[in-house]
């Protein structure tokens, strides 16, 4: 037996097809917003987009700023957050903020987890912006975008890092000098 199908009717169900399976699912649990918090065990983590953060980067006081820029599964970032805390610690005059880049969707699961067991109690927000190609060039032109990169500044002096502190004194070092 032969079945005839209109030729009009192939070409309808292959597009309703390839639109049901090519659609892209919204992710209902990204956040971009510097409003919305995710706290578990008393930790919040805000989520940042780039405009959010970006006002964070900048100071007019002459208190001396620390933003290292970081991940869990970049081991040089690893390597230098105890050194980073443990300076925060012996210098409560001066603000740490940890800008991670790692996944939304692993704040629960691994982030958290990963602060708790390290002991890192400075400031950590997630950066959930995905223009890195225009975020990256108003940070710092000359930033490739490899991280570590610490950001360290007043409103007099910025100094850009693009690689890690391998040392509590090769921190207090670059702060000593320029700050």
């Amino acid at each position: 037996m032969n079945l005839l199908i209109p030729k009009n009717s192939i070409y309808i169900v292959l597009f309703l097809l390839l639109s049901f399976s090519c659609k892209e699912k919204k992710n209902t649990t990204k956040v971009t917003s510097k409003t919305n918090e995710i706290n578990i065990d008393n930790i919040n983590i805000p989520v940042y987009n780039f405009n959010a953060l970006e006002p964070l980067l900048y100071t007019d006081s002459n208190k001396t700023y620390i933003v290292n820029f970081w991940a869990m599964w970049c081991a040089p970032c690893v390597k230098e957050l105890p050194y980073i805390q443990e300076y925060a610690d012996k210098n409560p005059d001066i603000e740490v903020l940890l800008v991670s880049m790692d996944f939304i969707k692993d704040i629960e699961t691994k982030l958290k987890p990963f602060l708790k067991e390290r002991n890192i109690t400075s400031k950590v927000v997630l950066l959930d912006d995905p223009d890195a190609n225009t975020w990256i060039d108003k940070i710092d032109p000359n930033w490739s975008g490899a991280i570590p990169f610490t950001i360290i500044f007043n409103n007099k002096t910025r100094k850009f890092y693009e690689r890690s502190f391998e040392s509590l004194k090769d921190l207090e070092q670059q702060i000593t000098e320029h700050f």
